[in-house]
């Protein structure tokens, strides 16, 4: 399972970091944040499946990001992280997989990440198969979200490339960044790429950048504004 581990204590994210490693190595870490707005950007960069989350930080608390994660299209398994028990209440009614007390002990962590593992059965289930609908000769279709290379803005429609063929939609490019946070990677205005196809980022001569995608003929431009963030997500 890929983790992300969320915390303005750094001592105490350093501590968990440490427990994983030593204990529970089918645990990789993937990121840390020390604040709520850092760690929504991260996840719409990466797909964790599970984020140790603490509730007591400033700004955006550890409950408000919660639910921000319960809105994406496949919510990640959230531990919440809290020196107050008392908290544990609000943590269960944001449907978390459940809540550790600082100082975290290992045979805490341990128990709970039995519980985190038997919903990430379900939670990996549900990641191979998001579909997305459309219509063709007045039949409604589906294609696998893995199965689609790019979506581009065609007028008035939105024109979806997948493996063996392709089909225009009614969402906007900014509707289905919206639906598939974790699936895809704006590179142009009017393209997005799905980021699992991403093979690599070409620098041409005259400046201009360009994405290659697996399964797919084409080089992709990629705007100047759009560069930093393919960059990061690279």
């Amino acid at each position: 399972m890929n983790a992300l581990i969320v915390d303005d204590e750094p001592l105490a994210r350093a501590r968990l970091k440490r427990l994983l490693a030593e204990n529970h190595t089918s645990i990789h870490v993937q990121g840390e944040a020390s604040n709520g707005n850092d760690a929504l950007t991260q996840m719409k960069k990466q797909q964790s499946d599970l984020v140790f989350l603490d509730i007591d930080m400033p700004g955006m608390n550890g409950l408000q990001v919660a639910n921000e994660l319960n809105s994406l299209t496949l919510p990640p398994a959230i531990v919440f992280i809290t020196a107050h028990p008392e908290h544990a209440f609000d943590a269960l009614q944001l449907s978390a997989a459940g809540y550790l007390v600082k100082p975290i002990s290992e045979q805490s962590l341990q128990k709970m990440l039995k519980q985190v593992g038997r919903l990430n059965k379900v939670h990996i289930q549900k990641q191979q198969n998001v579909k997305i609908s459309y219509q063709l000769a007045g039949t409604l279709r589906s294609v696998d979200i893995n199965d689609v290379l790019y979506f581009s803005a065609e007028e008035k429609y939105t024109k979806m490339i997948f493996c063996g063929g392709e089909a225009l939609l009614e969402q906007s490019l900014k509707q289905l960044e919206l639906q598939f946070p974790t699936h895809i990677l704006r590179i142009h205005r009017n393209t997005l790429v799905n980021k699992q196809k991403v093979i690599a980022l070409h620098s041409k001569a005259n400046g201009n950048h360009m994405i290659e995608l697996q399964g797919c003929s084409e080089l992709l431009p990629v705007s100047r504004r759009e560069l930093k963030l393919v960059k990061n997500s690279l």
